[in-house]
């Protein structure tokens, strides 16, 4: 019947036929009621859920924004609310004990709308919001007081109670810029969660999830029998798509986009890969971004998905402030994993656990190695922080290094030298001469960085190698920069250290640009260019 009106009435209706059919995307979609009603896809965490629930009772989660965190608390509390219809054809259907049926207070800190009408009203707001749903009337006053009646009154009405909590920390993190006010919400908190330590009797089980870990001890700081899944090797996979999750359910897509995106369909899922693939928290298991899968598969196009959901504005002010711009490879020790003063806050513990950085291998003695997650991520970062470095637009980061692709691609020295002199020029001259080396050396790198993205370059730090190397089909270039000498000076530290010499059996032209900045002008006082 479908080749059949296919012939008759041309290719249009046969498209339309498998659009139709196509499996839906639940993009942005975190309730996993909407998601089984409306048959979207669904990748099924149900067996590691159950585990989770079997091993023990009272967990706290940290995960990066966009990762899953709410539509795996969702998915739980359906389960504890016996809702049998809509776990159908899924692996926990015939595992889960559907006679016991538990009251749920789940809280999401994201759709509280507390930055409206003040972190305590909404939370009071919430509160009786979810006795009404059970037919309960609330007498006290304040969030702590009404929350243990609410734990209470639901206890002794329809038994132990399910406590489900999500972003806990989204007070405190959305006024990391403003001191006084992530204080004051965070204050609320402690004395809000204080109520689950005396719970205990009430309860049959809690989860608690959030973005980062650096407030955990300050808001429950009572709640010492909390187990925390954050590195735990056990539930590393329990939010997010692995490599086996995304062959399996994703199989019509990448048959759809294999001989489109890439002539094969193993080379597809290495792009894929590489864009969206490098979280990990165990340093074994690698995850997909699930937000940035959905939506890459719903257009067919790679972005970045991810990264323009929220612009990381108070972290770029801390990475400038502290003058950290090159977060490859970075090693940390354990202790990284737990900074949670707000006061003073380790950038690359908040880079990690906001996702911008990831687990690539766990050395001996508790050293783990840090670097971006994949190219999503590090495109977007090298963005932002070219813009916070340079003082300049991060809209104009792009065009700015596809220019300088573009220059050295038709091998236009005076272009290069005339877009590398133009990021400097939106620093402010008072700022720029406090820091000079500093704003200098991480512009440079940041350049060189981003526009190692579009094009076969690399940059190094300075350790007695080549600042900078940009290949194309025709030409070498070996970039070395100077402050305040010569670019004479330059050139001679290429001839004398022998820069071009592990590039002459590469068949290309080898050419050598010195180049001397003036911290004075803020701007390249000269430059020379040598062929080898």
């Amino acid at each position: 019947m479908i080749i059949s009106n296919y012939l008759t009435h041309g290719f249009m209706p046969f498209l339309l036929y498998l659009w139709l059919m196509k499996q839906k995307l639940p993009i942005g979609i975190q309730s996993f009621g909407k998601i089984r009603e409306d048959k979207l896809l669904y990748i099924d965490k149900t067996e590691v859920i159950y585990r989770l629930i079997d091993d023990g009772s009272y967990y706290f989660l940290a995960r990066p924004r966009r990762f899953g965190k709410s539509l795996t608390l969702s998915t739980i509390k359906e389960l504890f609310l016996g809702r049998k219809d809509l776990f159908e054809g899924l692996w926990i259907e015939n595992r889960w004990n559907w006679e016991e049926i538990y009251p749920v207070i789940h809280i999401g800190f994201s759709s509280l709308g507390y930055k409206d009408i003040g972190l305590v009203n909404a939370i009071v707001g919430e509160l009786t919001r979810i006795a009404k749903d059970y037919g309960l009337t609330l007498t006290e006053k304040g969030p702590a007081l009404l929350f243990r009646e609410l734990i209470h009154k639901l206890r002794a009405s329809f038994g132990k109670v399910v406590i489900l909590i999500d972003e806990y920390d989204k007070p405190i993190i959305d006024y990391l810029d403003e001191l006084p006010q992530a204080k004051a919400n965070q204050k609320i908190l402690k004395t809000f969660y204080s109520v689950i330590k005396d719970s205990d009797p009430y309860l049959r089980f809690l989860l608690i999830t959030g973005v980062s870990k650096f407030s955990k001890v300050s808001v429950f700081s009572e709640l010492n029998n909390l187990k925390d899944l954050t590195l735990h090797p056990k539930y590393s996979t329990l939010v997010g798509c692995t490599q086996a999750e995304l062959e399996h359910y994703f199989e019509e897509d990448l048959n759809e986009f294999t001989g489109v995106l890439a002539e094969t369909r193993e080379e597809l899922l290495q792009l894929i890969k590489k864009w969206y693939n490098g979280y990990t928290w165990d340093g074994k298991n690698f995850l997909y971004n699930p937000f940035s899968l959905l939506s890459f598969f719903d257009t067919g196009q790679f972005h970045n998905f991810w990264f323009s959901t929220g612009t990381p504005t108070f972290l770029i002010q801390l990475l400038t402030s502290v003058n950290v711009y090159d977060l490859e490879r970075t090693e940390v020790g354990m202790v990284a994993f737990d900074s949670y003063d707000i006061e003073n806050i380790d950038p690359y513990a908040l880079l990690f656990q906001t996702g911008y950085l990831a687990i690539k291998a766990v050395e001996p003695f508790g050293l783990y190695v840090l670097d971006y997650p994949n190219r999503e991520v590090k495109d977007s970062m090298l963005q932002y922080l070219m813009a916070g470095f340079s003082h300049g637009s991060y809209s104009k980061s792009t065009p700015i290094v596809l220019h300088l692709r573009k220059a050295f691609l038709q091998n236009d020295e005076a272009q290069i030298i005339k877009i590398i002199n133009s990021l400097f020029k939106s620093i402010p001259s008072q700022i720029f001469i406090k820091d000079k080396e500093a704003y200098y050396h991480s512009v440079i790198y940041l350049v060189f960085q981003y526009l190692g993205l579009f094009i076969d370059a690399e940059v190094n730090t300075s350790d007695g190698r080549i600042d900078a190397v940009v290949q194309t089909d025709e030409i070498i270039y070996l970039l070395e920069f100077k402050l305040d000498e010569s670019a004479e000076a330059a050139l001679k530290q290429i001839r004398d250290k022998a820069y071009g010499d592990k590039y002459k059996g590469l068949a290309k032209k080898i050419t050598a640009l010195g180049i001397n900045f003036s911290s004075q002008t803020k701007s390249i006082e000269s430059w020379q260019r040598a062929d080898f």
